[in-house]
Formats: C-alpha cells, sequence, structure tokens
C-alpha cells in the first residue's frame, strides 16, 4: 500500500448528487492509505453533502487511512465554518488573494 489518490469534486455538494458522490468516495478509499479531497470546484453544498464528508472522513478512520481536503471552495469554508466543524476536519484553509478583496 502507501498509495496517496487526488480526488476532485467537480459537481455540488447536494442531495441531488449524494448517492453518486457517497459511492464514488468510499471506492476512492480503497487500495489507498491516502486520499486528498479537492473541493475547490464545489458551488453548492447543503446538509446532505456535509453528512457525506462526516461520513467519509469517520470512514476513513474507522479504516485507519487518512482524508485530507486539500482545496476549499467558499461555499465549503462557509459551511464548515458555520456548522463550527473545520477542526473536526481538521485540514488548513487557503485563502485566496482574490477572495480576501
Amino acid at each position: 500500500m502507501g498509495a496517496s489518490n487526488r480526488l476532485a469534486i467537480l459537481e455540488d455538494l447536494t442531495i441531488y448528487h449524494a448517492l453518486e458522490q457517497k459511492q464514488q468516495l468510499i471506492s476512492a478509499l480503497d487500495g489507498i492509505d491516502s486520499l486528498e479531497l479537492d473541493l475547490s470546484h464545489v458551488g453548492e453544498m447543503d446538509t446532505a453533502g456535509l453528512q457525506l464528508l462526516i461520513l467519509v472522513k469517520r470512514e476513513a478512520g474507522r479504516l485507519n487511512k487518512q482524508l485530507s481536503i486539500v482545496a476549499h471552495s467558499p461555499v465549503v469554508r462557509q459551511t464548515l465554518d458555520f456548522c463550527n466543524l473545520a477542526a473536526f476536519f481538521g485540514d488548513p484553509v487557503i485563502i485566496t488573494a482574490h477572495e480576501q478583496a
């Protein structure tokens, strides 16, 4: 093993995509030690999407694998901040210069 993989989610993290994303994310944990999740393209996120991220983070922990969010879209950052879950995920959040303006 020892392998790492990066996965970019290109659709919104909403109830409309949750089932297919759940299967995609759980499958992505197979055969690797760590998964880097790129959420920079997520334009909308609802509670189903948030629950999905929590599920995958817990499943990775249960399997002794590392799940890291390596790129947060503004919507993902806002949702994690609003729900006070940034510490739960424990990933550094990068804010680009054009977002600060």
